[in-house]
């Protein structure tokens, strides 16, 4: 990589931080994995950022590898119920309050973190108000599919919700 194509990484890492982040903390929720998730993120951007093509925008570009590296890792982990339980030993429910809009948050990425690895990537892009034929260009489904999977995963988000509120 030319010292003009480091530059230009490391501006593209500096406006694309959050949502490396954000996808990131939807996949991993031990904070040493997190920051070992985010470097293998980066590490592989950076592999990939030579051969970027500019057909898709950086944000959907980055999207598509980070949900990638982060699917890849959740699945070289422990079984799913077995991660599942770890999990939920150490989430700690909520009294949903309007007035706490930070418990909710909170509360919203733990019922994220129970969802598929897909149906994550589905919702996480959603709340970024990514369009469905952009969701479906980086997950790889049509984009009906898409639309069916996020009224369910979002209906899905609201029994949790409604859970608390009992």
């Amino acid at each position: 990589m030319t010292a003009a194509q480091e530059i230009e990484f490391t501006n593209y890492l500096e406006k694309h931080k959050k949502l490396i982040y954000k996808v990131a903390r939807v996949y991993c929720h031990d904070a040493e994995d997190l920051k070992d998730l985010i470097q293998d993120i980066i590490v592989q951007l950076w592999k990939a950022f030579p051969s970027y093509n500019d057909k898709y925008a950086f944000s959907t570009w980055t999207y598509r590898i980070a949900l990638n590296v982060s699917i890849s890792q959740l699945r070289k982990s422990t079984s799913k119920s077995k991660r599942l339980e770890e999990y939920l030993e150490q989430v700690e429910y909520l009294n949903i309050d309007e007035q706490h809009e930070d418990e909710n948050l909170a509360n919203l990425f733990k019922f994220i973190g129970l969802l598929k690895p897909i149906d994550k990537a589905v919702i996480l892009l959603h709340l970024d108000g990514i369009s469905n034929k952009e969701v479906a260009e980086i997950t790889g489904f049509t984009v009906s599919n898409i639309s069916t999977k996020k009224q369910r995963i979002i209906e899905e988000l609201k029994g949790h919700f409604e859970t608390l509120k009992n």
